[in-house]
């Protein structure tokens, strides 16, 4: 059975949290704290009652951005532990997913928070653990008994339950070659690749932005210019990778360059520019 501690310093979202934590009968208790004091305080006796001892904390279910500490400063700083609890972070922003990753979160959870994502956050943290698995309950957790519960909203694309972590890499998972597929809080959505206008190098991460959202997926920026080459994208810089056809303007400014893509403005390096002009210039002639 879990111990959870759920943090979050807006207290009708921290209420809904708690009454969904202590609705799974995989979690033994529950506690709320209302700002980054007040959770480190009870993280560290947590810490020092030992894995244990009678206030241990299993998992942390950590919002973001607060007052004073954000969500991210907390885990940092349980990062400096031998034995730190687990980091499930819930939070309405997907931009911190990278951070949150790299700082070994087992899950990131968006608002509003859906009953059945957040049992599956709960399984996440007790497969981490190495618990046995709890007796099918369908009453509290919709993700035993209904696999599309986990789907991707009827708006999105084609969606179904994804792997664990913070986004697949290409290849096995992709469901043709004309889709790379991209997973969030557990859900894996197949993006074509043929509405992807630019790509940005995030780390080891690369960031899809198509016309009307972007998507993170854990495959460096050099893997995608090899494979997407023929597909007609072009390295303009060490961090843009473009869809050669999506580029609406070409800019030369004061010796610099940068294309317009759409509403965005990319910056072209100087040993790109050359080779990008060339392109442009042989497709505009056909």
């Amino acid at each position: 059975m879990l111990r959870a501690l759920a943090v979050d310093d807006e207290k009708p979202l921290l209420e809904e949290l708690l009454y969904l934590l202590r609705s799974d009968p995989r979690v033994s208790s529950a506690e709320g704290a209302s700002d980054a004091t007040e959770a480190l305080r009870r993280i560290t006796r947590a810490l020092e009652s030992g894995p244990e001892g009678p206030d241990g904390i299993d998992v942390v279910f950590l919002d973001i951005q607060m007052a004073g500490l954000t969500g991210l400063d907390i885990a940092r700083l349980l990062a400096g532990f031998a034995r730190p609890p687990l980091i499930v972070f819930v939070t309405a922003h997907e931009g911190f997913a990278v951070q949150a990753f790299d700082l070994k979160a087992i899950d990131y959870v968006l608002k509003p928070v859906r009953p059945e994502r957040l049992a599956e956050a709960v399984r996440r943290a007790r497969a981490q653990l190495g618990g046995p698995p709890p007796p099918a309950d369908p009453a509290t957790d919709p993700t035993l008994t209904d696999p599309a519960a986990v789907a991707a909203p009827a708006a999105g694309p084609v969606a179904a339950p994804g792997p664990r972590g913070a986004a697949p890499e290409m290849g096995a998972t992709d469901r043709t070659p004309d889709h790379i597929a991209v997973e969030l809080g557990g859900i894996t959505r197949f993006v074509a690749i043929a509405d992807i206008a630019h790509v940005e190098a995030q780390g080891d991460y690369a960031r899809l932005h198509t016309d009307g959202a972007s998507h993170l997926v854990r495959i460096p920026l050099s893997t995608l210019e090899e494979r997407w080459a023929a597909r007609g994208f072009v390295r303009i810089h060490r961090r843009h990778l473009v869809a050669l056809g999506r580029i609406d303007e070409l800019r030369l400014d004061s010796g610099t360059t940068s294309v317009r893509v759409g509403s965005a403005e990319l910056q072209v390096s100087r040993r790109h520019a050359r080779e990008l002009r060339d392109l442009l210039m042989r497709r505009a002639t056909g």
